[in-house]
């Protein structure tokens, strides 16, 4: 699109035309929650009369992206898609740095795109905005995954080149996997989170969704600010790659399995230094999760609180509702052993891991049914935890996370293959993500 752009092919309007012709086309109407077409329209009549000038911002201006509806957009009421917060939320007096620093660069905000009710699901599911279906089935409507559940169904559809999204547990590299594109979660440092409605701030992290390595790491420069420029792809060959055998392997379905197994082959062909080992601090993590309880409840029960108080029944999704008052049984002393621990494993890991990466299946299956789950909470409950349970290992070790494509099942659902980087080695873990996801995807 961009070079469309540069060549003169089309303009910025016509391309924001183009990208609103397609989602009112769109048979799946619960990907956004709320377009803004003036704004995207005058972002694009901007972005054209700076072209025609011969003074671009680079080579994001012009191009169309949607924020998950948990970052500020000025004027508009940031819902985290829960409907009382959209009936009763002031709208936000500016955009998040995120947002900001996106529209610095020329790039033409569409809207919020829909999620999980408060950032807290990891399969999508809203009962409010609706349930976005995964474009990859052919056998029934089946979960985006979560949270950001809009972000990566409208960059499958290609209604969109980008979104942004957030991680807490899985939030970004879960819909990136079940929807078949590349997701990534940044260390927690990685980017400003001012004017990103919270979920867990000790976990909290940002990241871009797109269709290729190319736009991830364009975007995510973009994120960080005008004078960051964007990550340059690296030879992995003689890279190290530890792939744990413990925990990230059980219960795989058949077809994750097989398809881990050949990315892996496929990895040690070109010349990547793959070695099979258990890594002990991943025991830790779900030992530490098990004996003190879980981060990201504690705080986002601390955080809702007031919002629980004053909902009626139904007003907030059951599921999330169960979730938080699950919490409240939680002790202060189990939550600040979490914290300590934490601290340490973070540091060990940094100091152990040092430039190698980490590769495990983003998700042990691919997208289930949506009706089921919707039938059965104690269902939900247990397929949440079980998709939850890879990726959120990397949110308690502040660990950076990608997602790539690493092909199908015999259904043709996707299935994701996921590489981690210790916390701060950002830069390193997208410089090789270019040809390891095409390696993993071939």
């Amino acid at each position: 699109m961009g070079q469309a752009l540069a060549r003169g092919d089309l303009s910025a309007s016509e391309l924001t035309e183009r990208a609103f012709a397609a989602i009112a086309a769109c048979p799946d109407r619960a990907i956004f929650i709320k377009l803004t077409t003036d704004r995207a329209r005058r972002e694009a009549a901007a972005s054209d009369a700076r072209r025609a000038k011969g003074a671009t911002l680079g080579p994001l201006d012009g191009l169309p992206i949607a924020h998950k509806a948990l970052i500020d957009l000025a004027g508009e009421v940031t819902s985290a898609a829960s409907d009382l917060l959209a009936r009763t939320a002031a709208p936000a007096s500016a955009d998040a740095d995120v947002a900001a620093a996106l529209r610095a660069a020329g790039m033409v905000t569409l809207g919020h795109l829909n999620m999980t009710e408060l950032a807290f699901s990891a399969l999508g599911l809203n009962p409010h905005f609706g349930t976005p279906h995964n474009p990859h089935s052919s056998d029934g409507p089946r979960v985006p995954g979560g949270s950001s559940s809009g972000s990566g169904v409208a960059v499958a559809r290609r209604l969109l080149p980008a979104a942004t999204g957030s991680d807490t547990g899985g939030s970004i590299r879960t819909p990136a996997a079940f929807n078949g594109v590349c997701g990534f979660k940044g260390s927690s440092t990685r980017y400003s989170m001012a004017g990103v409605f919270p979920l867990a701030p000790t976990l909290d992290t940002l990241g871009p969704l797109a269709r290729s390595m190319e736009d991830i790491a364009l975007i995510d420069a973009a994120m960080r600010g005008p004078s960051v420029p964007p990550v340059k792809a690296m030879s992995v060959r003689g890279q190290k790659i530890i792939a744990p055998t413990n925990i990230v392997l059980d219960q795989l379905e058949p077809a994750v399995a097989r398809l881990f197994d050949e990315a892996l082959g496929q990895l040690e062909r070109a010349g990547v230094l793959v070695e099979r080992r258990a890594m002990p601090e991943l025991d830790e993590v779900m030992a530490t999760y098990h004996q003190t309880g879980q981060i990201n409840n504690v705080e986002a029960l601390a955080f809702h609180r007031p919002l629980l108080a004053r909902a009626r029944p139904g007003e907030i999704d059951r599921r999330v509702v169960a979730r938080l008052q699950g919490a409240s049984q939680s002790l202060a002393i189990d939550y600040l052993t979490t914290l300590a621990a934490r601290k340490r494993m973070v540091a060990a890991a940094r100091a152990e891991w040092g430039a190698c990466l980490v590769a495990m299946p983003t998700l042990p299956h691919v997208a289930p049914l949506i009706a089921p789950l919707e039938a059965d909470d104690a269902l939900f409950t247990s397929v949440n935890i079980l998709t939850l349970r890879n990726p959120m290992l990397g949110n308690f070790l502040d660990v950076c996370g990608l997602s790539l494509p690493m092909g199908c099942d015999e259904k043709g659902l996707p299935a994701g293959f996921m590489l981690c980087a210790a916390s701060g080695q950002d830069d390193h873990l997208l410089a090789a993500g270019f040809e390891i996801a095409e390696l993993v995807a071939a």
